[in-house]
């Protein structure tokens, strides 16, 4: 989340032309977690089970397929050799803006799901002050870069959080003060400023090259902490299979989990499709779906939305779903991507009708 956060760009002094994407991002978040949100209350979901009770665990568990790894989707469109397209542009500024949107409505959630109370007030507050230091501070503070300092800042933020924790438990054990940890990682990719490309001397024989999460190493460091962390993350996981729950719930049979993966995987991707409706003055309906299916990749930060919800002790069929889902998305990211190159390499070089 440091990264991604490091990733963001915004120039203050063209804020109005922000708006619109951040509409579309905001659909693009917005319409996967209300289709998996109606999927989980109304057919996967116990019959006739439709009280609020049952639409709160669903509105938490539902959020995973709302937000676009920009990692893993900057990463593959690099790659692809499609970085210097009006789709990568676009997408950079899409995926960043659904990530963030993700995390801001993880604290209305969060509230839901404990109830208000004086500390959800903190916590409202002290979201407040982090936004307050990410606008103020947005790339200009000067902190080590390389990924040993990402990784111990990291562990602060964690220490922080767990310390803050800890002691409003002493206070009031039945609602602690619950710091959502995606958030203030953010924040600190934000405030962290991005040193100049460093070019060598013309007689210099070395490449150019950049330093801090943007270089070619720190990015190898970073897809091997996330991939540590989504291994953690399936560790989290129930059980599939498990013969009571197989005994007392029918729809945990493994025929019946792949059909609801299956169904929740189409339906979150059939969600972000918003994109490709939208920008027809900029370019080639080609160039808009690719868009759109360019936003179907999911990663850390919908795996961290799983690991929150199992903090709220919400578990069984849903949260079984919801990571085999995830898990797909990230098996089938190489295939869309591929949709994506075959899409813009269709596309009429100087035709942009709609």
């Amino acid at each position: 989340m440091i990264n991604v956060g490091y990733e963001f760009e915004l120039d203050k002094s063209k804020l109005r032309s922000y708006g619109w994407d951040y509409v579309v991002a905001m659909t693009a978040a917005a319409f996967p977690w209300i289709f998996v949100t109606l999927y989980f209350v109304y057919i996967l979901g116990p019959e006739g089970a439709t009280s609020w009770e049952d639409w709160k665990p669903a509105l938490v568990i539902s959020r995973f397929a709302s937000p676009t790894s920009a990692g893993v989707l900057f990463s593959m469109l690099a790659a692809a050799g499609l970085s210097s397209t009006w789709l990568f542009r676009k997408a950079r500024i899409l995926a960043i803006f659904d990530d963030l949107d993700t995390v801001l409505l993880m604290i209305p959630l969060g509230i839901l799901m404990v109830g208000a109370s004086w500390q959800m007030g903190g916590v409202v507050l002290i979201m407040a002050i982090q936004l307050f230091f990410a606008w103020t501070y947005l790339h200009r503070w000067s902190i080590p870069l390389s990924w040993p300092w990402v990784l111990g800042y990291a562990v602060a933020i964690v220490g922080i959080s767990k310390m803050i924790y800890i002691t409003s438990i002493l206070i009031d054990q039945q609602v602690p003060i619950h710091i959502e940890i995606l958030l203030p990682a953010f924040v600190l990719g934000i405030m962290m400023k991005r040193p100049e490309r460093i070019r060598p001397h013309l007689d210099d024989n070395r490449e150019e090259h950049i330093e801090g999460p943007g270089s070619p190493q720190e990015q190898k460091v970073a897809t091997i902490v996330s991939s540590i962390f989504i291994f953690l993350v399936g560790l989290n996981m129930p059980e599939i299979f498990n013969s009571d729950l197989a005994s007392s719930d029918p729809q945990l049979s493994p025929g019946m989990i792949a059909f609801h993966v299956f169904m929740v995987t189409i339906i979150s991707n059939v969600g972000k499709m918003f994109p490709a409706f939208v920008y027809k003055r900029e370019a080639h309906w080609k160039e808009r779906l690719a868009l759109a299916i360019g936003m179907w990749p999911r990663g850390e930060v919908g795996a961290g939305i799983l690991v929150l919800a199992l903090g709220y002790g919400i578990g069984g069929s849903m949260v079984t779903v919801a990571a085999l889902s995830l898990s797909v998305n990230l098996l089938l990211t190489g295939f869309f991507i591929w949709i994506v190159k075959a899409l813009l390499n269709s596309t009429p070089v100087t035709d942009k009708s709609v």
